[in-house]
């Protein structure tokens, strides 16, 4: 009977020490150091991040931890929503899984997170297991990554952080004035063609919302917003192209576009749900 009670203590010791939890003081970010696994090589921690945005950082990782990435509401609207991450340039040490009940499935390497990509994954798919590699040396290596819980458009490819190319739908356009974090009317005044995106610099005549600064105010005396905003490299754009609604997400504060119609277009679909009566929100044409 003794030994039996004694064995169940030890499984019960070892499976909380294999599942310690560990909360950030704010549930929004994480900062963790693999030196208290000292001589526990293969302890696995339970990490909870409860914010829309936030960071971790994991100093000398040893073993591995499971970042369980949740909003903090039970809403039927959270099911759908994507986890987008950023590794640091400098991130380095482990490799990045998906962990879906037990079940890994790559996401990131180690040499994957020195390109500093974003990369994102329906909510769906699972927690984060970092895991440790081993080392024979004892350098300074960190993980870290920002990271956002996303609502993407319906159909987008939650692996880009920005929605394709093709045009949106009608319905597609009025429910992005609705619901994007920046909506604006404008022009394109200068395009740059990089490697990894295409920046767009657009003269503002209009601003109807926006969540941060991504269009700025040339002042009193110069009555005119302009700003940059981002797209897939594949995606075509130039110069004299008339006047946009441009509307999109802020992602790790860079602004990307999403649905992006000809102004003249946009006012002839809003006019009609208008006398419809199928507008999602009202917005002030006149």
């Amino acid at each position: 009977m003794l030994t039996q009670i004694l064995a169940r203590l030890l499984a019960l010791l070892l499976l909380a020490r294999i599942s310690r939890c560990q909360y950030s003081s704010d549930q929004c970010s994480w900062k963790g150091s693999g030196l208290t696994h000292e001589g526990h090589a293969r302890d696995v921690e339970q990490v909870y991040l409860r914010c829309s945005q936030g960071s971790l950082e994991w100093l000398y990782p040893t073993g591995a931890i499971i970042v369980n990435l949740r909003p903090n509401t039970a809403s039927p609207a959270a099911a759908r929503l994507s986890v987008c991450i950023k590794p640091s340039r400098d991130s380095s040490g482990t490799n990045i899984y998906l962990d879906r009940t037990g079940k890994l499935r790559l996401l990131l390497r180690e040499q994957d997170q020195a390109q500093g990509k974003v990369h994102c994954f329906s909510i769906q798919e699972g927690a984060l297991f970092i895991e440790a590699i081993p080392h024979m040396d004892i350098g300074r290596r960190i993980t870290a990554f920002q990271y956002e819980l996303v609502n993407d458009r319906p159909g987008a490819d939650v692996h880009s952080l920005a929605a394709p190319c093709q045009p949106c739908t009608d319905a597609e356009v009025l429910l992005a004035v609705c619901t994007s974090d920046f909506v604006a009317r404008g022009s394109i005044a200068k395009v740059e063609q990089e490697e990894e995106q295409t920046s767009i610099t657009v003269e503002i005549s209009r601003l109807y919302r926006q969540k941060t600064r991504v269009f700025l105010s040339g002042g009193v005396r110069v009555r005119r917003w302009s700003g940059q905003v981002k797209m897939p490299p594949q995606c075509w754009v130039k110069l004299g192209q008339g006047e946009f609604l441009f509307t999109g997400t802020v992602r790790f504060g860079e602004a990307w576009v999403g649905c992006a119609p000809r102004y003249k277009d946009f006012l002839r679909l809003y006019r009609d749900a208008e006398q419809q009566g199928t507008n999602p929100c009202h917005v002030d044409t006149d």
